[in-house]
């Protein structure tokens, strides 16, 4: 395997990054693990930024391969990049820049992962569900329970004017705040629970909810065990994690960025890799 030093760091080896309001290991870890493991001459870093438009400039005029684009810089670079493939179109949401010489391609592979995380693990499209959040995030969550032929689905967001526009583009319900409602699939699509934020100790949903919910699903990465899905497992409660759809969905960036498919296990190692401390 080759090892990443800074003897075989060279002026060919091509370089990949991420954007970040709160930057973490994740990402750089697991790419970097499987360019090493696959015998790669890539090399992955995570910024942050606060001039978002010369940051995305720069991915255009120093050659950098890809992108990863988290919170909150999943809508902002709509309108830096070039082409809007359909997965990023659809839900005017971007989390993966790739650059075809100097032109910058924008996808969405969180959508797909929580696709597919839906439908391996047979969640009932006829279970209601709740989805907390109206930004990026949770607007993958959204157009993946509308595609995966959900229907009772309502969406929780403070923001009146974001919240209510995504419900009502998919045909749902927009509420500012819990209610009381109950419902088989409790999705998490907010910072709250994020290590180092300030809602780092928060649960988007009151204990009844989730004692009564058949699935939460949180999108949150870091930690893996956050506060909503310790009270799920603590209350029996199916639980699908951040770092399932963080695996997948860098999966898929590291195939658009690279042009190489992972194995399964190849995959598996990687994301227990970039959880290590």
């Amino acid at each position: 395997m080759r090892r990443i030093s800074r003897d075989t760091i060279t002026r060919d080896t091509t370089l990949c990054m991420s954007l970040s309001g709160r930057p973490s290991n994740l990402g750089t870890r697991f790419h970097n693990h499987l360019y090493e493991e696959l015998g790669l001459d890539y090399l992955y870093k995570a910024f942050t930024t606060a001039d978002l438009p010369s940051a995305i400039a720069g991915i255009r005029a120093l050659g950098i391969r890809g992108c990863g684009v988290s919170m909150p810089f999943k809508e902002a670079c709509l309108e830096h990049v070039d082409v809007l493939h359909p997965s990023a179109a659809a839900i005017a949401s971007v989390n993966t820049i790739v650059n075809e010489s100097g032109v910058l391609h924008a996808h969405n592979t969180d959508y797909q992962a929580v696709v597919t995380l839906l439908t391996d693990r047979g969640v009932d499209p006829a279970t209601p569900a709740v989805v907390a959040g109206s930004g990026g995030m949770a607007k993958a969550v959204v157009a993946a329970l509308r595609a995966c032929g959900f229907r009772a689905v309502t969406v929780l967001a403070r923001n009146e004017t974001t919240g209510r526009a995504l419900a009502r583009q998919y045909g749902f319900e927009w509420h500012p705040a819990p209610g009381g409602q109950r419902a088989g699939l409790l999705v998490n699509a907010t910072p709250l629970g994020m290590a180092g934020g300030p809602g780092a100790d928060a649960c988007p949903f009151d204990l009844d909810a989730v004692r009564a919910a058949d699935t939460v699903f949180d999108v949150v990465a870091m930690p893996a065990d956050t506060p909503l899905v310790r009270a799920a497992r603590a209350a029996g409660t199916a639980v699908i994690t951040g770092d399932e759809v963080s695996a997948l969905q860098a999966a898929a960036q590291f195939v658009l960025y690279t042009g190489v498919t992972p194995t399964p296990d190849q995959i598996r190692r990687a994301s227990e890799f970039s959880r290590r401390t």
